[in-house]
């Protein structure tokens, strides 16, 4: 089974890189074998990052690149910059997802919600995921020797939040709550995969869906209480802990695995 999980002579691309989660991704798919083009719309970010993973993995093959995931010329000159380096992808992580330099506005309520900011969301959150799987996929499919996209949606694409648990809750100490746009950009990442996954099915391109539950990043106490109050484990997720799930949607491990949505949620949803 060891052998299944090894990426060696395997490039992925993902998108997203510089974030919390993005960071750790690349870094285990280096770790496993894989060179890595980092993808982020600001180049200092992913730099950092490479710098970092560097730190722990010193000849890991990567690759930063700058790209805004919501335009298509500049998705189609990032992928080809990176085929130009690497001659071919055969892993892409959709993980690039915004939230709004105003957090207030972010957070805003339902009823007031900005249409602008709404629309500028969902640019990132479902057409960059689009875009993006639309340059690499038929990449891979000019390749002809099948691949993996994995793209990044949430809990909050199939369920609903609580609304309860928001009342005092912070982020970066701003009130929070989980904003529609959020769960309906996560939703449409969803039913955009499972598409994908039978529509290039015949050319052994596998499409699955990671969905984190709650990640530690910076909430209060109040937040993290009522939140892992809903979770049968007892407590929010680690980003390290989707690490695992990450790494057999990406590897042979899983060459039997399509349309799915991997949840790693602490048992929430059992509930």
């Amino acid at each position: 089974m060891p052998n299944h999980f090894d990426l060696s002579g395997k490039t992925a691309l993902v998108t997203g890189a510089g974030g919390i989660l993005g960071r750790g991704f690349c870094t285990v798919l280096a770790e496993y074998g894989a060179s890595v083009a980092l993808v982020d719309v600001n180049m200092e970010i992913v730099e950092k990052a490479c710098q970092e993973i560097r730190k722990d993995i010193p000849d890991a093959t990567l690759l930063p690149l700058v790209c805004d995931v919501a335009d298509s010329n500049s998705v189609a000159s990032m992928v080809s910059t990176a085929i130009e380096a690497f001659g071919s992808i055969e892993i892409l992580l959709n993980n690039a997802a915004s939230k709004a330099e105003d957090l207030n506005a972010f957070f805003a309520p339902f009823e007031k919600y900005d249409p602008e900011l709404w629309r500028k969301i969902m640019a990132v959150n479902i057409d960059g995921v689009f875009l993006v799987a639309q340059a690499v996929g038929a990449q891979m499919v000019k390749q002809g020797s099948g691949g993996s996209i994995i793209n990044t949606a949430s809990i909050y694409g199939v369920l609903a939040p609580d609304q309860r648990i928001y009342e005092g809750s912070e982020y970066m100490g701003v009130g929070i709550n989980t904003p529609a746009v959020y769960s309906a950009s996560k939703a449409a990442v969803i039913g955009l995969s499972n598409y994908l996954s039978t529509y290039w099915s015949e050319h052994n391109i596998r499409v699955n869906v990671l969905s984190p539950g709650g990640v530690e990043s910076g909430q209060n106490e109040t937040f993290k209480q009522r939140y892992s109050a809903r979770v049968p484990l007892g407590r929010m997720c680690k980003d390290n802990e989707l690490h695992g799930a990450l790494l057999f949607l990406a590897s042979d491990a899983s060459s039997y695995f399509t349309g799915q949505n991997v949840i790693v949620d602490g048992g929430l949803s059992a509930w």
